[in-house]
This record gives structure tokens, sequence and C-alpha cells, in this order.
């Protein structure tokens, strides 16, 4: 469908020959295709005689066949998948009834205009929680309750044309619509007839009700008793109710405007619950709200066997409130923490606190039982490493080096244990002198340890150590002298002697890369691979002042060489000196032992191709498993995003970098829709079918979906090849991430951009952000916009379209 859609990415080239026949051929061929394979229309059986049926779209204008009640497809499925309903000049549709959407879960546009609807149930809309736009134009409504809306998050509500009463129960609509009933000339009727703009009507004993709660916060003791008050104010007179799940025993006494919640014997199992008391009328509601306080003792709710690893873990779970002391005891000795030895939470939860004892290649010296003691404030709880609180088992006798309880007495063990390694160390000392004594001439010696499993469980958190090794990626040595940096990630490619700059140049003399300390890397899961190696989410202590710990990608360096180390600690010095708002932030380094690490800034969104994908129109065909449709993106996000990216490009413009690999595959969302550019290679794996291979072997990878002709002939690269890649990048951002050229193959696309075609506009672009577009992809390079001037032009965009950062939930 959306291959043919008007304006979806059709070829373009105005001003210009007719170009190759290979550039419009396609367009001849797939129209044939979508109007005879007869996928996107579903059978007539499918859909009433009068109106017309897609895949998301269901039509209905015929005024002489006209209908009474929505469409009711032939399988729920197929309901479903409609997400815009458009009903219009149907004289015998009056009402819209509880169940009447009940199937169309997916629904995100409705109208239903120019028609006879009177009536619109208070539960009509139960089932379409997606549901944002709402056009009810020139219908007999007079009037509507603001229940009807409650649950959902309307963007735009169209009323114009209906003759709404002038009563206090539309009075709602005036206060939600604010400016915009007068941009809608939205009138009411009066009793006598008279016709009036709803933004001017004021009504007596017609108000907001309010709702106060009081006290504002509770903080007791479990068991303790309280009374929680709420008094309501309002007119028409509001319904008070008390919306709340408790363990807890209570009652409720209501007096008038004024109801008392009587809470009896605290329970823990409250804490940090939820109790609101709301107010409704005619004209809205008010809730006020607090969360439980209950302070209670601790209990150790979980303490297992010890899990072996490189670092040795026993895990354990907490409740109290205040947050609960821990110390352990190792055979009644209080255990000192370290680098070594330490306690480390998890997570929390509403009551709880789950982690472990982390113990970093104990030996012998740490076996024994270990005793986890709690405390807050006046209260203590005791429990041995053997069991959970309250048991009376027997304490088992940890051995933090083999797999399990050991039925040992300690002191055996500790002996046994002294002969054994004493033994071994002798025996491995002398294997080492024979070794040397045969290869003493060879100038390289090295042993590899062996390689630990890292979990994929997402919940997981296993410790950074070795990473698997996999196939050795060449280095720049190995590559010869035509191999150059790319997005920040080194692969052959023909080089640009007159232009691009050697990384050493943008390296300083003083520049100081951190060093981060293996200990304090702890992984969550993996992220993604590229032909370096693997990228991780993990934990990194110590890193902030302001915090414990952050989260951070971990990017590994799978092959050891010397030339491999050499490039890694270049780009590190390389991108220590990288550093803007809009550019991922590269803390350090960790390269204590293999594998070498990169330590970045971690953006919780992933790449920006698969976000705009995600919040596009065709999110879901992209979902994998996903039930909810979320929020499309808005014109002015896009404008947002588009402007971040600018900035970093004039930032690096200003260091003299050529980025080269200029895509949103390689930008990275983060929280409140920031916005940056950064790679850590994995894109040439991920998004293999956006890069052309060429060269020998097929190693050298080219973008040249997003490269310009100079680039492509020439393998010139510049600042201004990056400002052509800048406008594809804008294509991508308003198509919701669609690949450009999706319709061709990659010669046909090297033929027509070195042959002066542009890609179209996009349907929701506006024209004047095509006219940049079209200002970053002029032939000639010098003609092309100056990047400064795109930034400032989308920032001036931008701030004409107000942002709202609602799209990340």
């Amino acid at each position: 469908m959306s291959a043919w859609r008007p304006g979806s990415g059709a070829l373009s080239s105005p001003g210009r020959g007719s170009g190759s026949w290979r550039c419009w051929w396609w367009w001849v061929m797939l129209i044939g295709v979508a109007v005879g394979s007869g996928d996107p229309w579903m059978s007539a059986e499918a859909c009433l005689s009068s109106c017309s049926c897609s895949g998301t779209r269901i039509s209905c204008v015929d005024p002489e066949r006209g209908i009474s009640a929505f469409p009711v497809l032939q399988s729920e499925a197929e309901m479903e998948n409609i997400t815009d309903i458009y009903i219009a000049n149907q004289s015998s549709f009056s009402s819209i009834n509880d169940k009447d959407l009940h199937y169309y879960k997916n629904l995100r546009n409705l109208t239903v205009t120019n028609s006879r609807l009177t009536y619109v149930s208070k539960l009509a809309f139960q089932n379409n929680l997606k549901l944002q736009y709402l056009n009810l134009k020139d219908n007999n409504l007079s009037s509507l309750s603001w229940r009807i809306f409650k649950h959902l998050n309307i963007s735009y509500l169209i009323l114009t044309g209906n003759p709404l009463h002038c009563s206090c129960e539309n009075m709602w609509i005036k206060l939600l619509l604010g400016e915009e009933a007068d941009t809608q000339e939205l009138r009411c009727i009066e009793d006598g007839g008279g016709r009036k703009l709803l933004s001017k009507l004021t009504l007596p004993n017609c108000e907001v009700p309010m709702a106060t709660l009081s006290p504002s916060k509770v903080t007791l003791m479990e068991g303790k008793h309280v009374d929680l008050s709420c008094t309501t104010s309002g007119v028409p007179s509001p319904e008070l109710i008390w919306n709340m799940a408790l363990v807890s025993n209570y009652e409720i006494l209501t007096s008038g405007q004024i109801s008392v919640l009587r809470l009896f014997n605290l329970s823990s199992l409250d804490h940090n619950s939820k109790i609101s008391c709301t107010a409704e009328n005619i004209v809205g509601e008010k809730e006020s709200s607090l969360l439980l306080d209950i302070l209670f003792p601790p209990k150790i709710t979980k303490l297992s066997d010890a899990i072996p690893d490189h670092h040795w873990c026993i895990p354990f779970s907490v409740a109290g409130n205040p947050e609960p002391q821990l110390q352990w005891y190792l055979d009644g000795e209080a255990v000192t923490e370290g680098i070594y030895i330490m306690t480390i939470i998890h997570d929390i939860t509403e009551r709880e606190y789950h982690g472990c004892l982390q113990l970093d290649s104990p030996t012998h010296l740490n076996n024994g039982r270990y005793t986890l003691m709690a405390k807050n404030q006046t209260f203590l709880n005791l429990t041995d490493c053997s069991g959970f609180s309250g048991t009376e088992k027997e304490p088992y006798y940890y051995d933090l080096t083999t797999e399990g309880p050991s039925a040992d007495p300690p002191e055996d063990r500790v002996a046994v244990y002294v002969v054994v390694g004493i033994a071994a160390v002798a025996f491995t000392g002398f294997l080492l002198m024979l070794v040397i004594l045969k290869f003493g001439g060879n100038s390289k010696f090295g042993i590899k340890g062996p390689s630990s499993v890292i979990s994929n469980d997402d919940d997981s958190a296993s410790p950074l150590h070795h990473v698997s090794n996999g196939s050795n990626t060449p280095s720049s040595s190995e590559m010869g002298p035509d191999a150059v940096i790319i997005g920040m990630t080194k692969i052959p490619v023909i080089e640009n002697p007159q232009y691009f700059r050697s990384t050493n140049s943008l390296l300083k003399t003083d520049t100081f890369v951190q060093h981060i300390k293996r200990h304090n890397i702890v992984l969550k899961r993996e992220l993604g691979e590229g032909a370096f190696g693997k990228v991780f989410l993990a934990e990194c202590y110590n890193l902030s002042p302001d915090q414990e710990k952050i989260l951070v990608a971990v990017k590994t360096l799978k092959e050891a060489s010397e030339n491999a180390r050499k490039d890694f600690h270049r780009e590190a010095e390389l991108l220590t000196n990288l550093q803007h708002e809009h550019i991922v932030t590269f803390y350090g380094v960790c390269v204590e032992s293999d594998p070498l690490i990169m330590v970045f800034e971690y953006m919780k969104h992933g790449d920006l191709n698969k976000f705009l994908r995600a919040h596009g129109p065709d999110a879901v065909l992209m979902a994998e498993g996903q039930t909810t449709r979320p929020v499309e993106l808005t014109q002015s996000q896009m404008l947002h995003i588009a402007q971040q990216i600018a900035s970093g490009m004039v930032y690096l413009a200003s260091q003299h970098f050529v980025h080269r690999d200029l895509a949103t595959r390689n930008c990275l969302v983060g929280e409140n829709l920031l916005v940056k550019i950064g790679d850590f290679g994995m894109s040439r794996d991920v998004y293999s079918t956006d890069y052309y291979r060429v060269g020998v072997g097929g190693h050298t990878m080219l973008p040249i979906r997003w490269m310009p002709p100079e680039s492509i002939m020439y393998r010139k690269f510049t600042t201004e090849s990056d400002v052509w890649s800048l406008g594809v990048v804008l294509w991508e951002i308003f198509t919701y991430g669609k690949q450009p050229w999706y319709q061709l193959s990659n010669n046909e696309v090297i033929e027509c951009i070195t042959q002066g075609r542009v890609l179209q506009r996009p349907r929701t672009c506006p024209k004047e952000v095509y006219d940049l577009m079209l200002g970053c992809w002029q032939r000639e390079p010098h003609m092309r916009l100056n990047i400064k001037e795109i930034h400032g032009l989308l920032l001036n965009l931008a701030k004409a379209s107000p942002v709202y950062l609602d799209i990340l939930g």
C-alpha cells in the first residue's frame, strides 16, 4: 500500500530532463502489480455496499445507499486493523452506542459529519483507547458528557455546526477547548433561541468541583490507625469517590461534602499505595491523592545459595521502611566491604530491595557461613545465608570456589586447598619454564584465558569479564593505506587525500582519556553486535559524582592485535575531544584486560530509524509481538528531531570532522525526545541493506543512498557531502524512517543520483522543509546550503511549531 501512495517517495526531477528509463519503469510495473493483485482491498462481502474498505480504513459517504450504524466486518481481526473511519452524508445515522465500536480497538481517527447524529453513549469509546482525532462536525448534538472522553487522550475534537445548548452540561467543552473554541467558531443556543459563542458562555451555579485530601502526607508505623478526610466543593454538588486497593482494613463515613476514610491496623504491604478521592459533577472532575508511607521493620524475604561465576553472588531480598542498613558476617566476624567484596542492589520495588553480596574472584579464604543482618532505626533482623528469615534450617558451609555447599569440616577444607594450591603453582611454574626454554626465540608469546558466557536474560546483571572471541576484523594496518574512518568505525574505502584530514589532526597533545575500573562495570544485556565486537547495556559505578551508578552502553573490541589496540586508543582520544550536547557522550575506556572496552552514554530509545518506524503510520507492520500502537510523531516533533541533528553536524563541521555515514540509523534517541549523533558501528550488520558492497570480496560498504554524486563517483567526502546526507536524513524523518529510494536496486540508485534525480517530497513534509532538502541536494557541492544555515532554518521552524514531548510516554 505505502509504496504507491501519493507523495510517499516517488522520483522527481524539477527542471531536468526525462532521465533514465530505469527511474520510472518501476512505477509502471508497481501500479500494475497493485491494481492486479487485489491485495490492498477487502472483498465486497467484508464491507457494506454503500462503503469502501481498505485494510486500515472505512469510508461511507454515499447518501443514497445510507447506513444507520457502523459497518461490521467479517472478523474481529479485520476490525482491529482499522485505524480510520469516515462517515458523511448519512441521514439515518443518529447514534453511537455502547458496543458499536467495541472491536475497533486500534481506531485512531473517527469522523462522523453532515449526518443526523444526536446521541453519543458515555461508554461509546470504552474500547478505543488509541482514539486521538474525533470530528463530529455538522450533526444534531445538543449536549455531550465529559465522561465519554475521560479515559482518552484526544488531541483534536471538532464540534462545529451542532446545536449545542448553552447549558452547564456543555461547559466542559469550553474549558477543554479554550481558544480552540473560537478557532472553530463554536456556538451554543440559548433558551430564547439566540446563538452565542461558546467561549463567552458564563453560567451561575456551574463550576468545576474541587477535592482536598487531608492530611496531605501520612507517615506511620505499621499496625497504627489513621483517619483521612476528603472535602469537596462545587456546583452542582459533586459526587465523592474514594479510589484505593488496600490490604489494611478500612471504613468510609460520609456526611454532606465531607467524607472520612478510616484505616485500621496499617499493613506494611500497603506501603507506597496510592489513595485518592475524586469529586465529580456534570462540569468535570478533580482528584486529590497521597502515597502511604508506612514504617516497618526489616524482613529478609529471600537469601539464596551462592551463584558461582567470575563474580560470585549471594542473592537476597530485603523489605523495610526506612531503607534497611545491611551488614554481612562471615563465621560470626563482620565482613569489611571493598572493591573485591561488596553489597550491590540491583532492583528496588515499592517495598523491597533486591541484590547480592558480590565476591570478585574469591579464594578459599572466603569460604564459610555468611549471615546477613538488616536494621533500620530501632529495628533489627538477622538471617543466616542458609535460609529465609524466620526459618530454623541448619547453616550451610559455603565453598566459593566450587559449585555448591560442602559437607567437609571447614578446617579440613582449608588445609586441602592450601596443599592443592601449592602443588598447582609449583607444577604450573615447571611447565611454564619448559615452554619458555623451548620457544624462547619467538618474538610473540601469549596465553588466552577461557571465555565465560554472558547471560542473554534481559533482567540479568552479568558481571563484565571475557567476551567470547569471534572472527577477527582487519586492523588499519592489515587493511592497507586505503582504510579510513566512516561513521567513527574503521572500514576500507578509497581515501580522499585532498580533504579528509588525518585522525591525528583532531587529537590534542593534552588529551586525557578517562580510564574506568573493570569491577565498576556490570553488564545487563546485549544490545547488538558489529564487526568490532559487541555492545552491551551495563551499569557503571563511580562514574558520576552525583549518582552511585548510571546506565551506559559498553562497546567491546573482540580483536586484540597490536594494530587493533592502536586503532582503539586513537579512536578513544578522538571521541574524548568530541564533546557536544547532540553528540553521544564518550565516558572512557577500560583496558585492564581483554576485551578492551569503550563506555558510552546509554540512549534509552535506541536508534532513530527504529524509533521513527515505531512511531509512524506503519508501526503495526514493524512491531514484533507488540499489541499497542505507539503515538504517532507530529510535525513539530519531527522538526525538533531534525534541528538537534543539524546542531550536532554544525559542531562536527566546526571540528573539521567529516562523518561520511550520517543517517537516522546512526543517531540515537534518549529521554524527552533528545537526539544525538553517535554510531557504535552496529548499523553495518543490522542495516546491511542500506550499504552497497564494492571491491574485491565486497569488503567495502558504502551508504550510497545517502551519498552525493561526487562521493559515489570519486569517493570525495567533505562537509558538503555531509550536507547532502543531512538532506536525506530529513527525508527519512518525514517519511517515518523509510529507506531512501526503497523501490530501486543499488545500481538503479547510483544511476538516478548521478543523473541528477532527487527524492520526492514526503506526504507529511512542509514545503519549507522540502525546499531545505532541495538546497542540500544541489549537484555542485559549493551550491549547497551551509550547515549553519540549515540549522538556523530548522531552529526557526521548530520554534514556530511547539513540541509536545508526550510521544515517549
